[in-house]
Formats: structure tokens, C-alpha cells, sequence
């Protein structure tokens, strides 16, 4: 409704029109049509929303796995004592990188994933979470093409660094996009397919990175995963922005439809007072666009302790992260020591085949069955404890029992059916912590999670392991020593069956704070 007789134009106009947020000029119905088809229309279902997903997943960790590999990492030029000498290869060989620095240039990733991880779950309060992902992956994008284009040794650190920030954002909250979209008897089974890609897209760089870095030179690995990603990254700014549960609708009405009055009412302002006018009220509008940015960031960060409180006090959170640390740490020694524990103890030939077949197998098949069995049993947080608790409990037995066998085939056996069961906890862990707190702590629960069982898991595991090892000289003992950490983890999610849980997933009140914290 028009109150005042200045919000009009002038009677000496011909067509004499009121101009307010609830006008139907044409320019107000533009934006009020579009701003209606942004939010209603969707071409993206649960099942797509999982496939593109997955293929994201795979792709961060492919990226993970072709570094590593002999292809993209290389090695620098050697000569033995007859003389012969094997050329440089790789970004080792490019940079001539000692293996020091060849360590750092892998631990750099992670320094950025854990920094940003909870920065992105923190901004999502403020900030569409589908919006943030596409932000990320951009990020992603330009920070591996960085990586092909490396000049310096610094350059490519940095560039890793920046991948680590880019992939944060998808780590900390595509997670809980799946656990929104899955179907209410599917959802542990649709998380298993979703961190399956964790193994399977390892192995996957492996021979991606082999096979472009010694074809093509390590630079086209890089270059070649951009443009892989490159698509998703778009798809994250260009279709509508999906909602997360436990966070504000997206009021897109009723912040572009007062923009298409202000923009006809400096249209209107120009024609009677000049240009100048519509230069102030422009700078204006900047200057408040930019306000209300600076505050919503300002507010994401101020609830940040708040929330972590909130976190640190939920028990069933804090023994979930626990033992998903003391599993971690284990997992993580054997990824890094298991080929050269098994040469030693049993002579393996091929020990880095050998290892690196059981744990994609193992990975893939066993993460998947821990979803589907979770859903089988029902889903809930005390039936993904027992299965936590039990599954590493048996796994850890099979591999301890297997470092104690003379016989090599044994010891594949056995450990290959640990490893089966110790992967069949991705998808409950997880499910835990998606489900232990209300909607919207979800992306810094997965945030927290990730930074704790990588500073405490397998970051600090490597080389305390190797300090083992130099001590007791014994790579069996070692072994046995290092496994037998997952009998605690096994006790600590043993725990939490105990523990008075709550499914925290449907809780109302969580969208009306939201609502609240946003205005």
C-alpha cells in the first residue's frame, strides 16, 4: 500500500505509478518471478544428489592418491656405485626435493583441510551450506590448476594448502545434505556409499596419477583433475541452492523484491533530480550490501564458542570422536607402515600390491556392508555403537592374530578379514555424528571430527610408530603393538551404547534458533 504521496511520480508524469516492494511493475514481478523459480524449482533428486555427490568424493580423493603416486610424486636422480644413474622424475625430481620436503609437501593439504573445516561448518549458519560447497570446490579448482603451473617449490605447498581449504567445505557439509535426502530406512546405507569413494577413489590416483605422470608429466595430472571438477564447482552456483535441515529458508523474495523497487525508484529519482541521486543512493546500497555481509560473517564466528560448548557437552559426540581418534590412529600407521611391517616380517616381493589390493577391497566392501547392516538392525545411535564396539573387536583380533603367524598366507587371510571388518565402521561412526546433535551443529560435528582424528589419529601415528620401531627393532612387535590400540578403540565405542543417547535428527526447535541466530 502507498501512504505517501512522494513514493509516486509527479501528476506531470503520463502514466502517474506507485512504486513499493509490493508494486507489480514489470520490473518487481522480473525479480519476484525469479526469486519464486529459484526456490520452488529443483531438477536435483535425492538419488542424483548422491550420485554427483559420490563422484566428488572420488575426486577429492583421487587427488589424494595421485600425488602420492609414482607417477605425479617421483623420485629425484640417483646413480649406484657402477655408475648408473636413474633420471629424475615427478615433482621430486622436478624440484629436486629432499624426502623431508617431499613430506611436507603431503602433510600441507592437511593443514589447510583443518583449518578451514571449521570456518566453512561456522559460515553455513549465515550462508546457504550448497552455496558454501560451490565456493569450496572452486577454490579446489584453481588451487590444483596452481598445482600443474608450480614455478617453486613454495608455489606448489601453498597451492596444496588451498586444496586442503577447498575440499573442507565438502567434507564438513555434504555429509549432511545425504543424511537430509536419503530415504528414513536408507540413510546409514546411502553414507556407506558415499565414504566407500574414500578407498576406491585412493586407488584410483594411484593409477591415474601412474598413468598421466608417466605419459604425459606430472603438471597434465593436475591439470586434467581440474577440469573434472571444474563442472561441479559451476553446478554449485548456477542451480538452486538446496536447504539444509536446521537452517533458515532461503528468503530470496523478500531480499530481491525491495532491490527491484529500489532500483525503479532511483530509475524514477534520475528523471527528477539528475544523476547524482542515483550515484548516492548506489553507494548506499553497496555500502549496506557490505554491512550486512560483515555482520553475518561476525555472527558466524561469535557463535562459533557457543557452539563448541554445545559440542564438547554432548557425551555421546565427544565418545564417538574418542574412539573414531584411537581407530584412526591405527589406520593411519597402516597405511603408511604396512608394506615395508609385512616385507620384513613375512618377505613380501610385493608387499606395496600385496597391501594396497587387501585395503581397497576390504575398504570398498566393508564400508558398504556397515551401512546396509546398520539399516538392517535400525538405524539408531545404540545399534551403531554395538556395531562399532563389535566390529573393531573382531577385526582387531583377526589382525593381531595375523602379525603372530609364521605363515604369509595366513596372514592375508586373516588380516584381510580384520580390515573387512574394522572399514564396516565408516558409515556408523558417522552416522553418530550426524545424529548425536541437533540439525544445525551438524557441519561442526563432521568438521570437529575430522580435525580431531587427524591431529590425534593418523598425523602424530607414522612417526610415533617409526620411534617404536627404532627402539625395540622388531617390526612384529611393532605391529602387534599398534594393533592392539584398536582394542581400545573397540571399548571406548563400547561405552557409548551405555551412554543415554538421543536422535537428535528431528528435532524442531533447532529451525526456529536458526531462524532467530539469522535475523
Amino acid at each position: 500500500m502507498v501512504t505517501k504521496e512522494e513514493d509516486c511520480f509527479p501528476p506531470t508524469m503520463e502514466t502517474p505509478r506507485c512504486y513499493s516492494p509490493s508494486s507489480s511493475t514489470p520490473l518487481a514481478e522480473l525479480h519476484s518471478d525469479r526469486s519464486i523459480e529459484i526456490v520452488e524449482s529443483s531438477f536435483l533428486s535425492p538419488v542424483w544428489l548422491l550420485v554427483i555427490f559420490c563422484i566428488i568424493n572420488l575426486l577429492n580423493y583421487m587427488d589424494r592418491g595421485a600425488i602420492a603416486s609414482n607417477g605425479v610424486n617421483g623420485n629425484t636422480r640417483s646413480c649406484n656405485d657402477k655408475g648408473k644413474c636413474t633420471l629424475a622424475t615427478g615433482i621430486q625430481g622436478h624440484f629436486n626435493l629432499s624426502n623431508f620436503e617431499d613430506g611436507v609437501l603431503s602433510s600441507s593439504f592437511m593443514v589447510g583441510l583443518l583449518i578451514a573445516s571449521p570456518i566453512f561448518a561456522s559460515l553455513a549458519k549465515s550462508f546457504n551450506p550448497f552455496r558454501l560447497i560451490g565456493v569450496g570446490l572452486t577454490v579446489w579448482t584453481v588451487a590444483v590448476l596452481g598445482c600443474g603451473s608450480s614455478f617453486a617449490f613454495w608455489f606448489i605447498v601453498l597451492c596444496r594448502m588451498f586444496v586442503g581449504v577447498g575440499e573442507a567445505s565438502f567434507i564438513s557439509l555434504a555429509a549432511p545434505f545425504i543424511d537430509d535426502n536419503a530415504p528414513q530406512k536408507k540413510k546409514a546405507a546411502w553414507l556407506g556409499l558415499f565414504y566407500m569413494c574414500i578407498p576406491s577413489g585412493v586407488a584410483l590416483g594411484y593409477v591415474y596419477g601412474g598413468y598421466v605422470g608417466k605419459h604425459f608429466g606430472w603438471r597434465y595430472a593436475f591439470w586434467g583433475e581440474a577440469v573434472l571438477m571444474a563442472p561441479f564447482a559451476v553446478l554449485g552456483f548456477v542451480m538452486k541452492p538446496l536447504q539444509l535441515k536446521g537452517f533458515p529458508m532461503v528468503r530470496s523474495i523478500e531480499v530481491m523484491t525491495p532491490s527491484a523497487a529500489s532500483e525503479t525508484l532511483t530509475n524514477n529519482n534520475r528523471l527528477q533530480v539528475g544523476n547524482e541521486i542515483e550515484h548516492d543512493q548506489f553507494e548506499v546500497s553497496i555500502q549496506t550490501s557490505k554491512l550486512s555481509y560483515a555482520n553475518a560473517v561476525l555472527k558466524s564466528f561469535t557463535g562459533f564458542a557457543k557452539d563448541m560448548k554445545v559440542l564438547y557437552k554432548e557425551k555421546v559426540f565427544v565418545v564417538n570422536v574418542l574412539g573414531y581418534v584411537s581407530y584412526n590412529f591405527v589406520i593411519g600407521a597402516y597405511s603408511y607402515w604396512g608394506p615395508k611391517a609385512g616385507y620384513n616380517i613375512y618377505k613380501m616381493k610385493n608387499a606395496d600390491m600385496i597391501f594396497g589390493a587387501v585395503t581397497i577391497i576390504c575398504g570398498i566392501v566393508g564400508t558398504l556392508s556397515g551401512g546396509f547392516i546398520l539399516d538392517r538392525v535400525t538405524a539408531t545411535i545404540p545399534n551403531a555403537f554395538k556395531l562399532l564396539s563389535g566390529a573393531t573387536f573382531l577385526g582387531a583380533v583377526f589382525c593381531f592374530t595375523a602379525f603372530t603367524l609364521k605363515s604369509l598366507y595366513g596372514f592375508i587371510a586373516l588380516f584381510a578379514l580384520g580390515e573387512l571388518l574394522v572399514f564396516a565402521t565408516q558409515a556408523p561412526v558417522n552416522y553418530v555424528c550426524l545424529h548425536c546433535v541437533k540439525p544445525s551443529l551438524r557441519p561442526l560435528s563432521m568438521a570437529i571430527s575430522t580435525v580431531a582424528i587427524h591431529i590425534f589419529g593418523d598425523v602424530p601415528s607414522s612417526p610415533l610408530v617409526g620411534i617404536v620401531q627404532d627402539h625395540i627393532n622388531s617390526w612384529r612387535k611393532t605391529a602387534l603393538m599398534l594393533t592392539s590400540i584398536l582394542f581400545l578403540a573397540s571399548a571406548i565405542w563400547f561405552i557409548g551404547i551405555f551412554i543415554n543417547s538421543v536422535d537428535r535428527f528431528n528435532e524442531e526447535e533447532t529451525g526456529s534458533e536458526s531462524l532467530r541466530t539469522q535475523e
